[in-house]
This record gives structure tokens, sequence and C-alpha cells, in this order.
């Protein structure tokens, strides 16, 4: 049913960073957004009309998980990157099954839309897993199957089967609706040997697919194969026409040098910036303010929940400008209508969907309805108060609705389409079962 949404606040996350106190959203009944703006110039409409105390933005967009990691929340701390991923985690993805995943997809859906999360772009394994449980729970996702070669990995074949593999799931499963979109990964240039980034390069050009891919991420995790070539992972990737894929995001992008960032630029390259992972691994600090300034697109996001350890994308969006404020010595890097579009409209622009990631007519109805009514909103004197407010004081808690092209997923705090309970169980009690296997 078309609906009218009556906001105290409605942020619509636009280029220009409109505030509209009151606001008025309006909803088609094909959940797509048919009028934005403020409440004295709504059209008239017959629509149902629900009034929201508080604010009322775009759902936000995680452009870099491995959700399903939630069944590995917790193992191998204290570890260094390599260390955690070949000794810990890598022996327990071993061990992992269709259901398994199925389950972690199905918890880290709860978790993200409780917190706003409306879209996340996936990178794991068993995508078909995967894709029922978005579909289960009523979020949105690009899922991007992975193509690896790692020790303890055998099973999942060489990566040309695991290519030819996941351009099959991604011409059978791709979503009309725009629920769920597949795409392509490659882990990264450190588990996969050039011929291979080459082709699914090719595939992801040929057939229009999202190119996903970790780069950069900590030092020297390419240290060798940078030494045979005698030039950056992003230089290779760019001489094997990686970067010439319509849509390549990146994760991390943490060691880039000045030349990595203007090919960055000359090829439209997306990078999914992961400051907490990135903080907690020791990764380093990427260079957003560099990024930013040269045009590159930016987007935020959680890495799996087995690095971070949750999927607030709100603790993020405080990060990403605080380290970068710490980094460069400059109190005005990444303000704060920029630190919160990075997960809204530069989430959807680094995944190229122009239907995400703003308020704006024609654009998807995922909204977030984000609880004002507390001290950490006290006082708002302007509107560039209520951004700031947003950026500094707001978390996942104050989030109380959630809406994915205009159905209602999460109400009043609780996410209303996943039986949370049966899938903590079923989580831990496969958990258990990888640790010991392991």
């Amino acid at each position: 049913m078309p609906t009218r949404f009556h906001a105290d606040t409605v942020l619509p996350c636009d280029p220009a960073f409109a505030v509209h106190r009151p606001g008025v959203v309006d909803v088609d009944d094909d959940g797509r957004l048919a009028w934005v703006g403020p409440a004295a110039e709504a059209p008239p409409s017959e629509a149902a009309v629900v009034r929201l105390r508080g604010l009322l933005m775009p759902g936000l967009v995680n452009t870099h998980c491995h959700s399903p990691m939630a069944l590995l929340r917790g193992a191998g701390e204290d570890l260094p990157l390599l260390r955690w991923l070949q000794e810990v985690i890598w022996p327990r993805e071993a061990g992992l099954t269709p259901e398994d995943v199925y389950w972690g997809m199905t918890l880290a859906a709860a978790e993200l839309l409780r917190g706003g999360v409306t879209t996340s772009v996936e990178m794991y394994f068993h995508s078909e897993a995967i894709i029922d449980a978005v579909r289960d729970a009523g979020s949105r996702a690009v899922v991007t199957p992975t193509v690896m070669e790692a020790p303890g990995m055998e099973h999942m074949g060489p990566w040309s089967a695991q290519l030819e593999e996941h351009l099959a799931l991604a011409a059978a499963r791709q979503d009309p609706t725009g629920r769920i979109e597949v795409g392509i990964a490659a882990h990264g240039a450190y588990t996969l040997p050039l011929e291979a980034l080459r082709a699914i390069g090719a595939a992801a050009a040929e057939h229009d697919l999202l190119a996903h891919i970790h780069v950069a991420e900590s030092r020297g995790e390419a240290a060798e194969l940078e030494a045979a070539e005698g030039k950056s992972v992003p230089a290779i990737l760019a001489d094997l026409g990686f970067l010439d894929a319509p849509r390549v995001l990146t994760a991390h992008a943490v060691w880039l040098a000045d030349d990595d960032l203007e090919r960055y630029a000359t090829h439209d390259v997306a990078v999914a910036h992961c400051p907490q992972s990135n903080t907690k691994l020791a990764s380093g600090i990427a260079r957003v303010a560099d990024m930013l300034e040269r045009g590159i697109t930016v987007s935020l996001a959680t890495d799996g929940p087995a690095s971070n350890n949750n999927l607030d994308l709100w603790e993020e969006i405080r990060l990403a400008p605080l380290l970068q404020r710490v980094a460069t010595g400059d109190a005005t890097a990444v303000p704060a209508a920029t630190a919160l579009s990075l997960p809204t409209a530069g989430g959807a622009a680094a995944i190229g969907r122009d239907d995400l990631g703003v308020l704006e007519a024609g654009r998807r109805a995922d909204l977030v309805h984000v609880d004002t009514d507390d001290l950490a909103f006290t006082p708002v004197t302007a509107d560039a108060d209520v951004v700031a407010h947003l950026l500094w004081s707001a978390g996942r808690e104050h989030v109380r609705d959630v809406w994915v092209g205009g159905r209602q997923v999460v109400a009043d705090g609780v996410c209303t389409t996943v039986d949370v309970g049966r899938a903590r169980a079923e989580v831990t009690q496969r958990a258990r079962r990888l640790a010991a296997q392991a």
C-alpha cells in the first residue's frame, strides 16, 4: 500500500545534504520513493500516514562483509592478520557446510538490519546459502562468490572451476526486484595466480558484474608478488585489465602510494573502507582524506564479525573521520556531512547502484527511523546540529524501525523477520563443531 511517512526530521543524504524539519517521505505500492521533501511542500496524498517522532534517513550500505563469519566471532583473537587467517580462520572455514553458512548469514542479517544496514556486500563461500538467508531475512545484498586458492582450501577446487560455478550462479540468481544481486570476487592477489585475476576481471566486464577484491589490507601481504613483478598490486591489477571492469570495489586499500591513488582515480575504482577491522588487526590507517580529495569513491564497511567483531556500521561512521583527523593532524578532515555520506550515497555509488543510498524519488524505499528523543540529540538549535549529533552522538541503539523496499523488517528495535533465538542456537552449535574439527 502507498504510505506517507511524516517525520520530525528527514535527512535524504543527497548531495546538498538537505535537512527537512519536519519532512515527508512518500512510498509507492512498488516499494519505491515517490516524493521526499519538506512537510510544508508535500503534494496532496490519500496514502496511509505513518507519523514518526525522530529522524528518517536512507538505509545504510555496508560494502564489505563476510557476514556468515558470525560463526567464527571471537576465534583467534590477538593474532596478526596472516597468522589469524592461516592458523585459525581458514582451517575452520574448510569445514563449513551450506547449512552453517545459511545460519551464520541469518543471524548476521538480523544484526545488520537491527543497526539500520539494509544492504550488505558479501564476499564468502556457499553463496547459494547466503542468497537464501538474505531472501528469508528480508534484507538486501550484493553477493560476490569468492574465487580463492589457499592452503587448507583445496576442497574448493581449482580457480577456473570456481569461476565457472560462480558465473553460473550469477546468471541464475539475479533478483529482478533488486533485493539480491550476484557479482564476483577475487579473494586477493596473494591468494590467486595472475591468470585467475585476469580471467575474473574479464568475466566481470563481460557480464557486467561487480568485481570485489581485497587490496593492500596489511603491509607486505603481497610482498613476494610485488617483488617478482616489480610493481604494486594496483599496478598489477591494472596491467591485467582487472581495473577495466565497469564496477570494481576494493576492500581496505590501506597501503596505497600516490601513484596507486592516481590509478584508482583514473580507473574509477571504489574503496570499501574498514576502519575498525584495520585498527583491530593493526593493519594501518587508509588514506581516506587523500582519496576523497582525488575524487575516489569511498564507502564504509565493517568487514566480517570475526575481525571487527560486530556488524555495527555506526561505529565505522564515527571512527573513519576520527582516524583521518589523527593521521592528518587536521581537525576538519572528513566533516560530518561527508562522513554520513560514506555509508549512504557513497555506499550506493561504490557498488554502482543508483537506486539506493539517498532518499529521492525513484530510489528504493530503504528507510531507517532514528530515535532522537534522547539526551544524545540535545540540544538542537540549527539543522547542522542534527547532522553533528547523528555522527558524533548516535549509535545503533538509536535505530527504532527499518524498512527494506517499503516492507518493515525492524519494529521498535526488534528484527521481525528472523527467529533470533533459533538463529543464535544454530550458530552456537555449529561454531562448536567447527572449533573441534579445526
